[in-house]
């Protein structure tokens, strides 16, 4: 195949200049006052006085913070599902279906034209930070692996249709991305995710596979299988991608995975590099080394504020933005963009780990904060706290949830009951105990409210651990229909009714 590295390597050294000559507050500055602009005229800019506004404190003066839910039920609910000139110009041409919403399973986020090419140049970006690092690279000599979910669309009215991210993704992916892009539509649009991962790996093995991304947990099961199929008995990627240069991963924390990935890529030259795609936008891309946080695209459609998660439920919120952000402070992220949403609240948390560049690490969702007692224990703090006690043990975990256990007799304390699948079957009981135990030790020198809860033992139990069989988390997510590459094992589960399916799967003793 003809390498077209070239090409790139051309358009990162333009880029790279650009990036260096960027002025953080100014270009968001821009890009605010450009997203009011063009939304004038619609239901939500006329409602919202948008022709006055020429400052961000105008706009915060007139538009306050809102939830999916709130836009839903004023905006998007009754039109549905023809947005016309509602919150963003035109007619919203496609939906991304996401999970999380307080009162369902299913949300639609609008996805307009201009945040589909916001998108395109978020995975330009990525690629001109991997050239950077690397000099010699020939990422595009061979094929990019995009380990998605169904690519099948929804068609609700004419033009307009809803999916998965991966499926409106593939519907207005450029003619140059698809000459270099794996897998090819017939096997890409297969809705059986188990059927999928079978005609993928054997297909990829046919081609010269020079990038892969996806959701770590679902990458770990294709790698599984794609190394059965292969006979690499050694079980390294380097067996059957020779010239993988590139390990894309985003969706979910990476320190739980780190280890596991670290032994498959053992004999490989492929980075690893981390992005943070959503449903609403992709908002960042690491462009250091792994661990240095995520730099946040600020010149691609999308205007950033932050929310300190203390600040949540406050009547007055503290809201910043570039211009004003501290580091080392848990924010809600709020987000307005090119397919109105405006001053929306995504639902993740972020920190800060630097101003100029701004660049974030991902700390969890507001709605997956453990603190059915008053702990108050984010997801950063949970991934943190099983990474460093599988690593006490010698362990590789696979994946985990944590839901609360509380009381159901006298004298009885609460706490929680960690479910966790291990990439080694053997691992056994006198394991198991110091994982739980240098699980309680993290928690209680990462989160004083954690520790004053754990003193004396009087507010809660230490945590226990309920093991899960390799594959297990799989199985579950296919009893939920939720199998496949666009979904997340949840870290955090607080409905009891769900957590209770996932305990029957467990092999597990509480009363013991």
């Amino acid at each position: 195949m003809y390498d077209a590295t070239w090409v790139l390597r051309a358009y990162a050294n333009r880029r790279l200049r650009q990036l260096k000559r960027m002025k953080p507050e100014e270009t968001q500055q821009r890009v605010l006052l450009s997203l009011v602009r063009r939304a004038r005229g619609t239901q939500f800019a006329d409602q919202h006085e948008f022709e006055a506004i020429q400052s961000l404190a105008d706009f915060r003066e007139r538009v306050p913070v809102r939830s999916y839910e709130a836009f839903w039920d004023t905006y998007w609910r009754d039109p549905f599902p023809r947005l016309v000139n509602c919150t963003w110009r035109g007619t919203i041409p496609y939906f991304a279906l996401s999970s999380g919403t307080t009162r369902g399973s299913t949300k639609f986020i609008p996805v307009s034209r201009e945040i589909n090419r916001s998108n395109t140049r978020a995975v330009a970006d990525l690629l001109v930070h991997h050239v950077a690092n690397r000099p010699d690279s020939r990422v595009l000599a061979g094929r990019c692996f995009m380990l998605g979910g169904s690519t099948g669309l929804t068609r609700h009215a004419r033009g307009v249709y809803s999916g998965d991210l991966s499926g409106i993704a593939a519907a207005v992916r450029p003619a140059w991305a698809g000459l270099r892009y794996f897998p090819p539509r017939r096997l890409e649009g297969i809705a059986d995710w188990e059927v999928k991962v079978e005609r993928l790996a054997r297909r990829s093995l046919q081609g010269d596979i020079r990038a892969v991304g996806g959701t770590p947990s679902w990458l770990l099961i294709y790698f599984d299988r794609l190394l059965e199929i292969a006979g690499a008995a050694e079980g390294r990627i380097a067996a059957v991608y020779p010239d993988l240069e590139l390990l894309v991963h985003g969706g979910v924390a990476w320190a739980p995975y780190r280890d596991r990935f670290r032994a498959l890529l053992e004999g490989s030259s492929a980075e690893t590099r981390e992005v943070y795609p959503a449903s609403e936008g992709f908002f960042g891309v690491a462009d250091g080394v792994d661990g240095a946080g995520l730099r946040l695209l600020l010149d691609n459609e999308i205007f950033y504020e932050f929310v300190p998660v203390s600040d949540l439920d406050a009547s007055e919120q503290d809201c910043r933005w570039i211009g004003d952000v501290e580091t080392g402070v848990n924010y809600a992220l709020v987000v307005s963009t090119a397919a109105g949403l405006w001053r929306y609240l995504v639902g993740d948390t972020v920190t800060f780990v630097s101003r100029d560049p701004p660049r974030v690490l991902v700390t969890g969702r507001t709605s997956y904060t453990l603190s059915a007692f008053g702990e108050h224990v984010i997801g950063t703090e949970l991934e943190t706290a099983v990474s460093e006690a599988a690593a006490a043990i010698g362990a590789t975990v696979n994946d985990f949830a944590v839901g609360s256990m509380f009381s159901e007799r006298s004298g009885q304390r609460g706490g929680h009951l960690f479910i966790v699948e291990f990439a080694d079957r053997d691992v056994g009981a006198a394991l198991i105990e110091r994982f739980a135990a240098s699980v309680d030790s993290v928690l209680l020198r990462l989160n004083e409210d954690y520790a004053a809860h754990r003193a004396d033992g009087w507010g809660l139990e230490p945590p226990r651990v309920a093991v899960l069989a390799p594959g297990g988390f799989a199985a579950w997510m296919k009893d939920r229909g939720k199998l496949g590459g666009q979904n997340k094992v949840p870290r955090v589960i607080n409905d009891p009714e769900l957590f209770a399916t996932l305990r029957k799967l467990a092999r597990e003793n509480l009363d013991g």
